[in-house]
């Protein structure tokens, strides 16, 4: 669990605040899981050849604050899947992110590849909600989560037919989420309890994680450089986000990035 008084669990506190105001009753929730679109397979897209990239539909964040306007979150997307990513993300939560179930649902409409819900997953509720808006791909974090709420919430969403993004910050948090066997496991750069990011995360985690699951790298990364080096530590993906959200070509940026 996160350490008391960190960012981390400050944004988890407005998360459940939220949750609270827009929540429907259960039965209803899961009532809607018989209306809900099949699932474009998030995994799947993430493998084969080469390195894949992860585009990140981002309007803020708590460290640089706005990154600037996106006018239309789809028309974005649609960029991003045009220019190649495998996947498009999504930040869903309010306060420090500035996103927004709205934005989701309004890329999701727009493209045909799968998509990850960025979020703070703290609650069953928000585990089957997600598969209800469409999500393909979940994130647990680590960090914010106890081993029996991660645990649990990765099988329920396993059960629901998600692919699961598991967020990882150090070696602890590796052992930890090695305990379900996760298909994908993300390491972030970005310290989410100090907002700091060190790119010697990278550099120890991504090794560590064993053959056969597909590794990610997220924050941080801007340059050709950066990318060349995560991929020779083992990276099969990348998870961009401010890059290309501030990139007046977001096409063109990821062909940079993916030295197309």
């Amino acid at each position: 669990m996160s350490g008391t008084g960190s960012v981390l669990d400050s944004i988890i506190e407005g998360v459940r605040e939220d949750l609270t105001a827009r929540a429907i009753p259960m039965t209803e929730l899961k009532r809607r899981l018989s209306e809900v679109d099949p699932l474009r397979g998030a995994r799947s897209a993430l493998l084969g050849e080469g390195l894949h990239i992860i585009s990140e539909v981002k309007r803020a964040s708590p460290s640089k604050g706005d990154l600037g306007s996106i006018v239309d979150p789809a028309f974005l997307a649609s960029k991003y899947e045009e220019g190649g990513a495998s996947i498009v993300s999504v930040l869903t939560e309010e306060r420090r992110f500035k996103g927004s179930i709205k934005d989701f649902e309004s890329v999701r409409r727009a493209i045909s590849i799968p998509m990850l819900r960025k979020d703070f997953i703290v609650t069953e509720y928000q585990v089957i909600e997600s598969r209800v808006l469409g999500a393909d791909l979940l994130l647990l974090i680590v960090a914010g989560l106890s081993q029996s709420e991660y645990n649990d919430f990765h099988q329920m969403a396993q059960e629901l037919g998600m692919d699961i993004l598991v967020e990882i910050h150090d070696e602890a948090e590796l052992e930890r989420a090695l305990e379900v066997k996760p298909a994908i496991i993300g390491v972030n750069s970005r310290n989410l309890k100090t907002l700091e990011v060190s790119s010697a995360a990278f550099h120890q985690l991504l090794p560590l994680i064993p053959d056969g699951i597909i590794r990610v790298a997220e924050s941080g990364i801007a340059e050709r450089a950066e990318v060349q080096i995560v991929e020779e530590l083992g990276a099969h993906a990348i998870l961009v986000g401010e890059t290309l959200v501030r990139a007046g070509d977001p096409v063109a940026a990821i062909s940079r990035l993916l030295g197309r």
